[in-house]
């Protein structure tokens, strides 16, 4: 490899918003996710319908069998 053409890998550190921190090796200091496998509902098995202004509604009652 060339010298001086690579960033530097360090240590980083991520930080999600529920407050899980994880330290990895990158080529930037920090980070900040949304979620993490911590919060996230695929790996912690709790899933939230969220519903945007009835668009749930709206989608049921155009797709709902006649």
């Amino acid at each position: 490899m060339k010298k001086d053409t690579h960033p530097d890998y360090t240590d980083a550190t991520i930080t999600c918003a529920c407050g899980t921190i994880v330290q990895v090796k990158s080529t930037n200091k920090a980070m900040h996710v949304n979620t993490c496998s911590v919060c996230h509902p695929f790996y912690t098995g709790r899933t939230a319908m969220v519903d945007a202004k009835g668009r749930v509604e709206q989608f049921r009652k155009r797709y709902a069998k006649k």
